[in-house]
Protein backbone atom coordinates (compact mmCIF):
# COMPACT_ATOMS: atom_id res chain seq x y z
CA UNK A 1 0.00 0.00 0.00
CA UNK A 2 1.65 3.57 -1.01
CA UNK A 3 0.20 6.20 1.38
CA UNK A 4 0.40 10.14 0.86
CA UNK A 5 0.08 12.09 4.11
CA UNK A 6 -1.19 15.57 3.05
CA UNK A 7 0.16 18.54 5.29
CA UNK A 8 2.90 19.84 6.68
CA UNK A 9 3.41 19.71 10.63
CA UNK A 10 4.35 17.38 13.73
CA UNK A 11 1.19 16.14 13.79
CA UNK A 12 2.01 14.94 10.09
CA UNK A 13 5.44 13.87 11.13
CA UNK A 14 3.88 11.56 13.44
CA UNK A 15 1.15 10.05 11.30
CA UNK A 16 4.63 9.39 8.47
CA UNK A 17 6.27 7.96 11.42
CA UNK A 18 3.08 5.26 12.65
CA UNK A 19 2.92 4.08 8.97
CA UNK A 20 6.14 4.00 8.53
CA UNK A 21 6.16 1.45 11.28
CA UNK A 22 3.33 -0.67 9.68
CA UNK A 23 4.72 -3.47 7.70
CA UNK A 24 1.63 -3.54 5.15
CA UNK A 25 2.23 -0.42 4.07
CA UNK A 26 4.92 -0.18 1.49
CA UNK A 27 6.12 3.40 0.80
CA UNK A 28 5.13 6.67 2.51
CA UNK A 29 5.10 9.62 0.84
CA UNK A 30 4.00 13.53 2.01
CA UNK A 31 2.78 16.57 0.63
CA UNK A 32 3.87 19.41 1.05
CA UNK A 33 5.62 17.60 4.13
CA UNK A 34 8.43 19.93 6.38
CA UNK A 35 12.15 19.61 6.73
CA UNK A 36 12.24 17.09 9.31
CA UNK A 37 9.46 14.54 7.26
CA UNK A 38 12.01 14.99 3.79
CA UNK A 39 14.73 13.26 5.70
CA UNK A 40 12.39 10.03 6.21
CA UNK A 41 10.24 10.33 3.00
CA UNK A 42 9.71 11.51 -0.23
CA UNK A 43 8.10 14.92 -0.17
CA UNK A 44 6.06 17.34 -2.60
CA UNK A 45 5.15 20.43 -3.01
CA UNK A 46 1.21 20.76 -2.64
CA UNK A 47 -1.04 24.03 -1.99
CA UNK A 48 -3.09 22.40 0.83
CA UNK A 49 -5.81 24.93 0.17
CA UNK A 50 -6.21 23.67 -3.75
CA UNK A 51 -8.63 20.58 -3.42
CA UNK A 52 -8.32 19.91 -6.97
CA UNK A 53 -4.11 19.70 -6.68
CA UNK A 54 -4.58 17.57 -3.65
CA UNK A 55 -6.32 15.13 -6.07
CA UNK A 56 -4.49 15.46 -8.74
CA UNK A 57 -1.34 14.83 -7.11
CA UNK A 58 -2.65 11.68 -5.50
CA UNK A 59 -3.38 10.27 -8.70
CA UNK A 60 -0.05 11.46 -10.40
CA UNK A 61 1.73 9.36 -7.26
CA UNK A 62 -1.06 6.36 -7.73
CA UNK A 63 -1.63 5.91 -4.35
CA UNK A 64 -3.92 3.72 -2.63
CA UNK A 65 -4.75 5.88 0.30
CA UNK A 66 -4.38 9.28 1.17
CA UNK A 67 -4.33 10.52 4.63
CA UNK A 68 -5.32 14.68 5.10
CA UNK A 69 -3.96 15.97 8.51
CA UNK A 70 -4.80 19.53 8.77
CA UNK A 71 -8.22 21.29 8.67
CA UNK A 72 -8.04 23.58 5.95
CA UNK A 73 -7.43 20.93 2.76
CA UNK A 74 -10.58 19.33 4.84
CA UNK A 75 -12.70 22.43 4.71
CA UNK A 76 -12.63 22.91 0.95
CA UNK A 77 -13.26 19.74 -0.29
CA UNK A 78 -10.28 17.68 -0.53
CA UNK A 79 -11.04 14.35 0.48
CA UNK A 80 -14.14 14.96 -2.02
CA UNK A 81 -11.98 15.50 -4.81
CA UNK A 82 -9.34 12.64 -4.26
CA UNK A 83 -12.19 10.28 -3.52
CA UNK A 84 -14.33 11.25 -7.01
CA UNK A 85 -10.76 9.97 -8.72
CA UNK A 86 -11.43 6.43 -6.97
CA UNK A 87 -8.82 6.53 -4.70
CA UNK A 88 -9.51 5.96 -0.56
CA UNK A 89 -9.02 8.70 1.47
CA UNK A 90 -9.19 9.31 5.61
CA UNK A 91 -11.26 12.68 6.08
CA UNK A 92 -14.74 13.84 5.97
CA UNK A 93 -16.30 15.36 3.08
CA UNK A 94 -16.85 18.77 2.96
CA UNK A 95 -20.30 19.06 3.89
CA UNK A 96 -19.31 16.49 7.39
CA UNK A 97 -15.96 19.43 7.94
CA UNK A 98 -18.37 21.82 8.77
CA UNK A 99 -18.72 19.65 11.90
CA UNK A 100 -15.28 21.68 12.72
CA UNK A 101 -15.69 24.81 10.47
CA UNK A 102 -18.88 25.88 12.23
CA UNK A 103 -19.19 25.65 15.76
CA UNK A 104 -22.78 27.16 15.36
CA UNK A 105 -23.42 24.00 13.08
CA UNK A 106 -22.19 21.66 15.42
CA UNK A 107 -24.50 22.73 18.57
CA UNK A 108 -27.12 22.61 15.77
CA UNK A 109 -25.65 18.64 15.67
CA UNK A 110 -25.28 18.17 19.48
CA UNK A 111 -29.15 19.87 20.20
CA UNK A 112 -30.51 17.04 17.67
CA UNK A 113 -28.57 14.07 19.05
CA UNK A 114 -28.51 14.76 22.30
CA UNK A 115 -25.47 15.48 23.16
CA UNK A 116 -24.03 17.21 26.17
CA UNK A 117 -22.61 20.76 26.08
CA UNK A 118 -21.84 24.07 27.33
CA UNK A 119 -25.03 26.47 26.74
CA UNK A 120 -24.48 28.87 24.01
CA UNK A 121 -25.64 32.36 22.34
CA UNK A 122 -24.35 32.43 18.66
CA UNK A 123 -24.29 36.27 18.04
CA UNK A 124 -24.19 38.18 14.71
CA UNK A 125 -22.99 42.07 16.96
CA UNK A 126 -21.43 43.34 19.25
CA UNK A 127 -24.58 44.19 21.13
CA UNK A 128 -25.48 40.58 21.56
CA UNK A 129 -22.33 39.75 22.65
CA UNK A 130 -22.35 42.31 25.76
CA UNK A 131 -26.07 41.06 26.59
CA UNK A 132 -24.70 37.24 26.32
CA UNK A 133 -21.77 38.15 28.36
CA UNK A 134 -23.80 39.50 30.89
CA UNK A 135 -26.23 36.61 31.10
CA UNK A 136 -22.94 34.16 31.41
CA UNK A 137 -21.31 36.10 33.72
CA UNK A 138 -17.52 35.80 34.17
CA UNK A 139 -15.52 33.82 33.38
CA UNK A 140 -16.42 35.12 29.81
CA UNK A 141 -15.60 32.44 26.62
CA UNK A 142 -15.67 33.80 23.38
CA UNK A 143 -15.34 31.29 20.21
CA UNK A 144 -14.98 32.57 16.42
CA UNK A 145 -17.52 30.16 14.40
CA UNK A 146 -15.30 29.24 11.88
CA UNK A 147 -11.62 27.95 11.36
CA UNK A 148 -9.17 29.91 13.99
CA UNK A 149 -5.85 27.42 14.12
CA UNK A 150 -6.80 26.40 17.13
CA UNK A 151 -6.76 30.33 18.53
CA UNK A 152 -9.91 31.43 18.01
CA UNK A 153 -11.22 30.62 21.73
CA UNK A 154 -10.42 33.36 24.61
CA UNK A 155 -11.27 32.60 27.81
CA UNK A 156 -10.84 35.34 30.42
CA UNK A 157 -12.41 37.44 33.90
CA UNK A 158 -11.77 40.26 31.76
CA UNK A 159 -15.20 41.65 30.05
CA UNK A 160 -13.16 43.91 28.21
CA UNK A 161 -11.01 41.56 26.53
CA UNK A 162 -14.10 39.39 26.17
CA UNK A 163 -15.49 42.17 24.15
CA UNK A 164 -12.31 43.00 22.21
CA UNK A 165 -11.94 39.27 20.45
CA UNK A 166 -15.43 39.26 19.82
CA UNK A 167 -14.73 42.56 17.93
CA UNK A 168 -11.67 40.80 16.13
CA UNK A 169 -13.75 37.89 14.83
CA UNK A 170 -16.90 40.25 13.97
CA UNK A 171 -14.19 41.76 11.56
CA UNK A 172 -15.06 39.37 8.83
CA UNK A 173 -17.91 39.85 6.54
CA UNK A 174 -20.94 37.43 7.65
CA UNK A 175 -18.84 36.16 10.71
CA UNK A 176 -20.75 35.17 14.11
CA UNK A 177 -19.26 34.42 17.39
CA UNK A 178 -20.16 32.53 20.34
CA UNK A 179 -20.65 33.49 23.79
CA UNK A 180 -20.92 29.97 25.67
CA UNK A 181 -21.18 29.23 29.73
CA UNK A 182 -17.84 28.55 31.57
CA UNK A 183 -17.04 24.85 31.95
CA UNK A 184 -15.22 23.72 34.98
CA UNK A 185 -12.90 20.82 35.47
CA UNK A 186 -10.55 19.13 33.61
CA UNK A 187 -10.09 18.36 29.61
CA UNK A 188 -10.01 15.61 27.61
CA UNK A 189 -8.85 15.28 24.23
CA UNK A 190 -10.73 11.87 22.79
CA UNK A 191 -9.87 10.53 18.95
CA UNK A 192 -12.75 8.20 16.94
CA UNK A 193 -11.87 7.36 13.79
CA UNK A 194 -14.93 6.45 12.58
CA UNK A 195 -16.17 5.11 8.56
CA UNK A 196 -19.45 6.65 9.02
CA UNK A 197 -21.47 4.00 10.73
CA UNK A 198 -19.06 2.52 12.83
CA UNK A 199 -16.07 3.93 15.28
CA UNK A 200 -12.72 2.89 17.12
CA UNK A 201 -12.38 5.40 19.80
CA UNK A 202 -8.25 5.84 20.51
CA UNK A 203 -6.58 6.19 24.10
CA UNK A 204 -7.98 9.88 25.68
CA UNK A 205 -5.20 12.38 25.87
CA UNK A 206 -4.91 15.71 27.42
CA UNK A 207 -3.31 18.91 25.78
CA UNK A 208 -2.38 22.47 27.03
CA UNK A 209 -3.49 25.08 25.07
CA UNK A 210 -2.25 28.35 26.53
CA UNK A 211 1.40 29.47 26.57
CA UNK A 212 2.52 29.86 30.20
CA UNK A 213 2.60 27.68 33.29
CA UNK A 214 -0.49 27.15 34.81
CA UNK A 215 -2.65 27.88 31.80
CA UNK A 216 -1.25 31.55 31.64
CA UNK A 217 -1.51 33.52 28.66
CA UNK A 218 -3.01 33.64 25.20
CA UNK A 219 -4.17 30.25 23.95
CA UNK A 220 -1.97 28.58 21.16
CA UNK A 221 -2.22 25.54 18.64
CA UNK A 222 -1.03 23.82 21.62
CA UNK A 223 2.07 23.55 23.67
CA UNK A 224 2.10 19.98 24.49
CA UNK A 225 0.06 16.97 25.65
CA UNK A 226 0.25 13.30 27.50
CA UNK A 227 -1.42 10.32 26.98
CA UNK A 228 -2.82 8.37 29.15
CA UNK A 229 -4.61 9.76 31.77
CA UNK A 230 -4.22 7.96 34.84
CA UNK A 231 -6.92 10.74 36.36
CA UNK A 232 -10.00 10.13 34.33
CA UNK A 233 -12.72 7.64 34.85
CA UNK A 234 -12.42 4.05 34.16
CA UNK A 235 -15.90 4.10 32.17
CA UNK A 236 -14.87 7.04 30.03
CA UNK A 237 -14.78 5.97 27.10
CA UNK A 238 -17.92 3.93 27.12
CA UNK A 239 -19.38 7.22 28.62
CA UNK A 240 -18.33 9.28 25.79
CA UNK A 241 -18.98 7.03 22.88
CA UNK A 242 -22.69 6.67 24.34
CA UNK A 243 -23.21 10.05 24.97
CA UNK A 244 -20.92 11.90 22.63
CA UNK A 245 -19.60 10.04 19.85
CA UNK A 246 -22.26 7.56 18.44
CA UNK A 247 -25.05 9.79 18.51
CA UNK A 248 -22.77 12.61 16.54
CA UNK A 249 -21.90 9.91 13.90
CA UNK A 250 -25.50 9.13 13.69
CA UNK A 251 -26.98 12.23 13.74
CA UNK A 252 -24.61 13.16 10.18
CA UNK A 253 -25.47 10.19 8.59
CA UNK A 254 -29.40 11.03 9.41
CA UNK A 255 -28.37 15.00 7.68
CA UNK A 256 -27.11 12.75 4.66
CA UNK A 257 -23.70 13.99 5.43
CA UNK A 258 -22.15 10.58 6.98
CA UNK A 259 -18.70 11.74 8.94
CA UNK A 260 -15.94 9.69 7.96
CA UNK A 261 -11.84 10.04 9.44
CA UNK A 262 -11.34 11.65 12.86
CA UNK A 263 -14.07 12.63 14.71
CA UNK A 264 -12.23 14.72 17.84
CA UNK A 265 -14.43 15.57 21.03
CA UNK A 266 -12.81 18.46 23.23
CA UNK A 267 -14.35 17.23 26.20
CA UNK A 268 -14.74 18.44 30.13
CA UNK A 269 -15.49 16.48 33.17
CA UNK A 270 -17.44 19.36 35.26
CA UNK A 271 -19.55 19.20 38.35
CA UNK A 272 -22.64 18.59 36.27
CA UNK A 273 -21.17 15.42 34.00
CA UNK A 274 -19.84 14.94 30.68
CA UNK A 275 -19.95 18.16 28.37
CA UNK A 276 -18.84 18.53 24.77
CA UNK A 277 -16.64 21.65 24.63
CA UNK A 278 -15.69 21.28 20.98
CA UNK A 279 -15.51 19.24 17.73
CA UNK A 280 -12.43 18.89 15.43
CA UNK A 281 -12.96 16.97 11.92
CA UNK A 282 -8.95 16.14 12.01
CA UNK A 283 -6.36 14.64 14.42
CA UNK A 284 -5.13 17.10 17.38
CA UNK A 285 -1.86 18.41 17.35
CA UNK A 286 0.20 18.10 19.21
CA UNK A 287 -2.05 14.96 20.82
CA UNK A 288 -1.64 12.99 17.82
CA UNK A 289 1.77 12.80 18.95
CA UNK A 290 1.69 11.49 22.19
CA UNK A 291 -1.34 9.07 21.18
CA UNK A 292 0.28 7.35 18.29
CA UNK A 293 3.57 6.65 20.12
CA UNK A 294 1.37 4.51 21.88
CA UNK A 295 -0.46 2.57 19.51
CA UNK A 296 0.72 -0.61 18.78
CA UNK A 297 -1.65 -1.87 16.11
CA UNK A 298 -0.57 -1.43 12.41
CA UNK A 299 -1.71 2.42 11.78
CA UNK A 300 -2.09 1.93 7.67
CA UNK A 301 -5.03 -0.70 8.63
CA UNK A 302 -6.83 1.67 10.82
CA UNK A 303 -7.25 4.46 8.28
CA UNK A 304 -7.43 2.37 5.34
CA UNK A 305 -10.54 0.62 6.80
CA UNK A 306 -11.95 4.03 8.14
CA UNK A 307 -11.49 4.99 4.83
CA UNK A 308 -13.21 1.85 3.13
CA UNK A 309 -16.15 1.38 5.45
CA UNK A 310 -14.66 -1.44 7.02
CA UNK A 311 -13.53 -1.07 10.71
CA UNK A 312 -16.47 -3.43 11.98
CA UNK A 313 -14.20 -5.92 11.07
CA UNK A 314 -11.04 -4.86 12.19
CA UNK A 315 -9.39 -6.51 15.77
CA UNK A 316 -9.67 -4.61 18.49
CA UNK A 317 -6.65 -1.87 18.59
CA UNK A 318 -3.59 -2.63 20.82
CA UNK A 319 -2.01 -0.54 23.13
CA UNK A 320 1.31 0.08 24.60
CA UNK A 321 1.09 0.31 28.69
CA UNK A 322 3.37 2.95 28.93
CA UNK A 323 2.81 6.50 28.68
CA UNK A 324 3.78 9.50 26.43
CA UNK A 325 4.29 13.17 26.71
CA UNK A 326 5.09 15.18 24.27
CA UNK A 327 6.48 19.01 24.59
CA UNK A 328 5.93 22.38 21.94
CA UNK A 329 9.60 24.02 21.00
CA UNK A 330 8.25 26.78 19.72
CA UNK A 331 9.69 30.30 18.03
CA UNK A 332 10.57 33.52 20.42
CA UNK A 333 7.25 35.63 20.18
CA UNK A 334 5.02 32.90 19.93
CA UNK A 335 1.57 32.86 19.69
CA UNK A 336 2.37 36.60 18.25
CA UNK A 337 3.93 37.79 15.81
CA UNK A 338 7.13 34.35 15.85
CA UNK A 339 11.07 35.59 14.85
CA UNK A 340 12.28 32.86 12.13
CA UNK A 341 14.84 32.03 10.89
CA UNK A 342 16.90 30.96 14.00
CA UNK A 343 19.13 28.23 14.12
CA UNK A 344 18.20 24.97 15.41
CA UNK A 345 20.99 22.75 16.49
CA UNK A 346 20.99 19.72 19.00
CA UNK A 347 18.60 17.77 17.22
CA UNK A 348 20.13 14.43 16.88
CA UNK A 349 21.64 15.05 20.75
CA UNK A 350 18.14 15.17 21.79
CA UNK A 351 16.39 12.30 19.42
CA UNK A 352 19.64 10.06 21.04
CA UNK A 353 17.39 10.15 24.66
CA UNK A 354 16.08 6.80 25.34
CA UNK A 355 12.97 6.62 25.17
CA UNK A 356 12.54 9.86 23.21
CA UNK A 357 11.39 11.11 19.10
CA UNK A 358 12.20 14.39 17.24
CA UNK A 359 9.38 15.43 15.17
CA UNK A 360 9.60 18.67 12.94
CA UNK A 361 6.89 20.93 12.38
CA UNK A 362 8.28 24.61 11.67
CA UNK A 363 11.56 24.05 10.18
CA UNK A 364 13.85 24.67 7.68
CA UNK A 365 16.75 23.14 5.94
CA UNK A 366 19.63 25.29 5.15
CA UNK A 367 23.21 24.64 4.66
CA UNK A 368 24.51 22.74 7.93
CA UNK A 369 21.41 22.22 9.35
CA UNK A 370 18.06 23.58 10.25
CA UNK A 371 16.09 27.03 10.97
CA UNK A 372 13.20 27.50 12.66
CA UNK A 373 10.46 28.49 9.93
CA UNK A 374 6.59 28.90 11.73
CA UNK A 375 5.46 29.17 15.18
CA UNK A 376 5.14 25.63 16.24
CA UNK A 377 8.85 24.36 15.74
CA UNK A 378 9.29 20.98 17.32
CA UNK A 379 7.66 18.38 19.13
CA UNK A 380 9.81 16.26 21.30
CA UNK A 381 8.01 13.67 22.78
CA UNK A 382 8.93 11.25 25.74
CA UNK A 383 7.99 7.49 26.21
CA UNK A 384 8.20 5.72 29.82
CA UNK A 385 6.83 3.54 32.11
CA UNK A 386 4.71 5.92 33.64
CA UNK A 387 3.80 9.93 33.02
CA UNK A 388 6.77 10.70 36.06
CA UNK A 389 9.16 9.32 33.40
CA UNK A 390 7.67 9.89 29.88
CA UNK A 391 7.80 13.68 31.24
CA UNK A 392 11.40 13.27 32.32
CA UNK A 393 12.83 12.19 28.86
CA UNK A 394 10.55 14.68 26.74
CA UNK A 395 12.28 17.50 28.65
CA UNK A 396 15.75 16.03 29.12
CA UNK A 397 14.99 15.80 24.48
CA UNK A 398 14.13 19.60 25.04
CA UNK A 399 16.84 20.37 27.04
CA UNK A 400 19.48 19.33 24.19
CA UNK A 401 17.63 21.49 21.92
CA UNK A 402 19.03 24.71 21.07
CA UNK A 403 17.27 27.49 19.63
CA UNK A 404 17.74 30.92 21.14
CA UNK A 405 14.45 32.37 22.80
CA UNK A 406 12.65 29.08 22.49
CA UNK A 407 9.48 29.47 24.20
CA UNK A 408 8.86 26.24 25.78
CA UNK A 409 6.11 25.78 28.71
CA UNK A 410 7.77 23.41 31.51
CA UNK A 411 4.88 22.30 33.36
CA UNK A 412 3.29 19.82 30.15
CA UNK A 413 1.77 16.54 32.51
CA UNK A 414 3.29 18.00 35.48
CA UNK A 415 0.09 18.24 37.87
CA UNK A 416 -1.02 14.72 36.23
CA UNK A 417 2.55 13.21 37.00
CA UNK A 418 2.37 14.12 40.93
CA UNK A 419 -1.29 12.75 40.84
CA UNK A 420 -2.99 16.35 41.73
CA UNK A 421 -5.54 15.73 39.00
CA UNK A 422 -9.06 15.38 40.69
CA UNK A 423 -12.45 15.13 38.59
CA UNK A 424 -15.47 16.46 40.08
Amino acid sequence: MRVLVVGSGAREHALVRGLLADVGVDEVLAAPGNAGIALEVPVFPLDVADADAVAALAEDLAVDLVVIGPELPLSVGATDAVRSRGIACFGPSKSAAVLEGSKAFAKQVMAAAGVPTALAHVCGDLTEVGRALDAFGAPYVVKADGLAAGKGVVVTADRATAMAHAEACLAHTGAEVLVEEFLDGPEISLFAVTDGTDLVVLAPAQDFKRVGSEDTGPNTGGMGAYSPLPWAPANLIELATERVLEPVVREMSHRGTPFTGLLYAGLALTTRGLRVIEFNARFGDPETQAVLARLESPLGDLLLAAATGRLSVLEPLRWSTSAAVTVVVAAPGYPGEPRLGGSINGLPAAAAVPGVSVLHAGTARVAGGFVSAGGRVLSITGVGPDLAAARDRAYAGVAEVDLAGAVVRPDIAQRAAAGLISTP
